[in-house]
């Protein structure tokens, strides 16, 4: 069995190097949970040229070493240039790479376009330098555009010699379904708790539990979190301070991380009315008795307009001042009086 740096992909990479039957694979799961490792590492599979019994890479031969090194002649990946540097494969370039891009102003892009399509294309016409496979990662492939996927669509249907594409997915009902249907699909669920706290408290992320829970079970995005700034103590007390209209609980985290910590607030609010426990939250951290939903519907509804525009360059102290006091405002109607001043003090 394989050792991976998730070691909850151990398996599910064996599995699918079994069972793959076709030139794409296309991993599909929750986010946070490894689906471009998984892709990475199958990529590795089908260029090693000592593979073990079990198809997974050697990690020692001169592929492998290539591979690690990012400079596999056989090798590319298709990722939005926003992604490029955080996913360690060089600092956004601009828009097809050009010296006049990376001199402009403009953003980088979190969608997959044509010309990146089109160079891929160009490189999957050509003969394998070292003699295998030759392989493409997409990821993630929902960033594809229009236009890209299209481009993308007639090579997976028909693709030169042995080229071979691993595709990755949180939202694979947003990709064409005649890309979806030319992909052998690989599912990744969320890994087991115990591994995943492990693998937590291995990155040096103080109390795991607390912040696996706040990421639904998905150790990446916990982990990036905590390295957001996050801390567990914060995190229980955000619905006390909500609820007492502390706009500051939130001063450490980006505007979109801000709105999605109160997105979850809210759900597990809303949870908490219709008789279910909260999701995101410990038990005790949230009011035990939630009488009204309807002020939490509509707190919710202006915190999913908001989360749509959290990219844009507002106002945060005054937008984080203007959802907590919403929030604030919906707790109140929400509880019943006696739970309401008790969370409140």
């Amino acid at each position: 069995m394989v050792t991976t740096e998730l070691p909850w992909l151990a398996e599910p990479l064996t599995r699918a190097l079994a069972t793959a039957r076709s030139h794409a694979l296309l991993v599909q799961g929750p986010a946070g949970v490894g689906q471009f490792d998984l892709a990475l590492l199958l990529a590795q599979a089908w260029l090693c040229e000592s593979p073990r019994p079990d198809h997974t890479a050697c990690g020692e031969c001169a592929s492998c070493k290539l591979f690690h090194s990012r400079t596999h002649p056989d090798f590319q990946v298709l990722i939005p240039e926003a992604l490029r540097e955080s996913l360690g494969f060089g600092a956004p370039e601009g828009e097809g790479g050009s010296a006049e891009a990376k001199a402009s102003k403009t953003k980088p892009s979190r969608e997959i376009k044509i010309d990146a399509v089109r160079a891929m294309l160009s490189f999957a016409l050509s003969t394998s330098a070292r003699g295998r496979a030759k392989v493409v990662v997409v990821y993630p492939a929902e960033a594809l555009n229009t236009v890209a996927a299209n481009a993308l669509l007639k090579t997976l249907e028909e693709p030169a010699g042995q080229l071979r594409f691993a595709l990755a997915s949180t939202s694979p009902e947003a990709l064409l379904p005649t890309i979806r249907s030319r992909c052998q699909p690989v599912p990744l669920a969320l890994p087991a708790r115990e591994p995943a706290l492990q693998w937590l408290a291995a990155q040096g992320v103080e109390s795991p539990e607390v912040l696996l829970d706040a990421a639904g079970g998905r150790p990446q995005e916990a982990r990036d979190w905590f390295e957001a700034g996050l801390r567990a103590a914060a995190w229980t007390q955000l619905p006390r301070r909500v609820a007492q209209g502390d706009a500051t609980a939130l001063a450490d985290l980006s505007q979109p991380r801000a709105i999605d910590a109160l997105q979850r607030l809210c759900h597990d609010l809303l949870r908490r009315a219709h008789g279910a426990p909260g999701s995101f939250f410990p038990a005790d951290a949230l009011p035990k008795t939630i009488e009204r939903a309807a002020p939490l519907h509509e707190w919710e509804a202006t915190l999913r307009r908001a989360a749509r525009h959290a990219e844009h360059p507002l106002n945060q102290g005054l937008l984080m001042e203007s959802l907590v006091s919403q929030g604030q405002q919906a707790m109140r109607e929400a509880m019943p009086a006696t739970p309401r001043r008790t969370l409140e003090r």
